[in-house]
């Protein structure tokens, strides 16, 4: 890139000297550099460095070359497939990250962001592949973008894909210098006689439901207004219901669960028809995703309490229930519909793998909706 430089006037001849291309510098002026403009490529490379160890151990056998290439490589085998579909999504974090930003804490929303694409890529029955991200700050802190890196890296792992690679690019004047936004794109496969959805439904299968870590990445711009706009809550703020001295911040900040070993793990040893992974749209606008228009799925409110952080952010903002069911998961990260024969056996499968997860309905004739029954405990 070639850089715009002012020139001195010439003393003698009180002629303007004509500007050229690629002039070296300006005689008696110092040159403007990438850096005058608020970027700092040093630092990204930093940021680099600091990341490499981490992302090494975020991989997979079938990742080729290492990072710092223009492209990431990964070799498909499709000897495995009969007919390998492959899957692809794309996610944020959302206004969970202001959050992060406002408490210094930059290593788990990471986690999230992982969370939100490879189980949407699980909801179709893929195993997640490799992942890319895409950090974009008002200014590369190198350590910061390290501590975002390594949870990233963290929710690769836990997902069992790799990261593949990615882009970290400095905003300035867009963005304020300790601001950041993070996005990803992750790739999946499945056998296309395997993929998931509502054309495997059928009126007598069980809805299993299993618990989330509790508001995971969705509804955050709503907590946000109804428990700190206008002075209402502090994040350092201690909340006795969330336990063992835990402060809002810290229950803000509780990582997304990810949950796609547990899943690909039970559609290997289950009958499992679909699954919903709850995020923007709540119970409701996530389990109708999966539904044929012959049958209606009735999720019973009854069979589980949903985590104090709801019950707070409902009575602080004087929230409705179908606003707050509407908004978030209220407790359920993800559905999964099997078959009655297999419900019993799915269960045990994830209650083996630490997975909190019940019969929470079932499929019946209707026209495709949600129909939620019951009340939640209280207390």
């Amino acid at each position: 890139m070639t850089h715009v430089t002012e020139r001195a006037n010439d003393a003698d001849s009180g002629d303007r000297q004509p500007w050229q291309a690629g002039a070296g510098r300006s005689r008696g002026k110092r040159t403007v550099t990438y850096a005058d403009a608020g970027v700092s490529i040093h630092a990204g490379e930093r940021a680099v460095e600091l990341l490499k160890n981490k992302v090494r151990r975020a991989s997979r056998p079938e990742v080729m070359g290492d990072l710092g290439g223009f492209a990431g490589l990964f070799r498909l085998d499709a000897k495995k497939y009969k007919n390998p579909i492959l899957a692809s999504s794309t996610d944020g974090v959302g206004t969970k990250l202001v959050i992060a930003q406002q408490l210094n804490i930059h290593d788990t929303v990471g986690i999230d962001l992982v969370a939100m694409v490879v189980d949407d890529l699980v909801a179709c029955g893929a195993e997640p592949l490799f992942l890319l991200d895409y950090i974009a700050c008002g200014e590369v802190e190198p350590e910061k973008v390290a501590e975002i890196g390594a949870g990233i890296a963290d929710g690769c792992r836990y997902a069992g894909c790799a990261l593949l690679g990615g882009e970290t690019a400095e905003h300035p004047g867009v963005l304020r210098p300790d601001e950041y936004d993070l996005s990803a794109t992750g790739v999946g496969v499945v056998e296309e006689s395997e993929i998931l959805g509502r054309d495997r439904v059928e009126v007598g299968d069980v809805v299993i439901a299993m618990r989330s870590s509790g508001l995971h990445s969705n509804g955050y711009s709503l907590v946000r207004h109804v428990l700190l706009g206008a002075g209402r809550m502090r994040l350092e703020t201690v909340v006795e219901e969330f336990g063992r001295q835990r402060t809002l911040g810290e229950e803000l900040l509780t990582p997304t669960k990810i949950y796609a070993k547990d899943c690909l793990g039970m559609i290997a040893e289950c009958e499992v028809r679909a699954l919903a992974h709850v995020t923007g749209g709540g119970i409701p606008g996530n389990l109708v995703r999966v539904l044929p228009d012959h049958v209606d799925a009735v999720v019973n409110r009854s069979t589980w309490k949903p985590q104090s952080i709801f019950e707070l952010v409902q009575a602080k903002g004087r929230i409705d229930d179908p606003e707050m069911e509407s908004t978030f998961n209220m407790g359920i990260g993800m559905f999964a519909i099997v078959s009655a024969a297999d419900a019993d056996r799915a269960l045990a499968f994830l209650a083996g793998r630490g997975v909190d997860a019940w019969h929470a309905g079932e499929i019946i004739e209707g026209t495709g909706t949600v129909q939620m029954i019951g009340q939640h405990t209280r207390g």
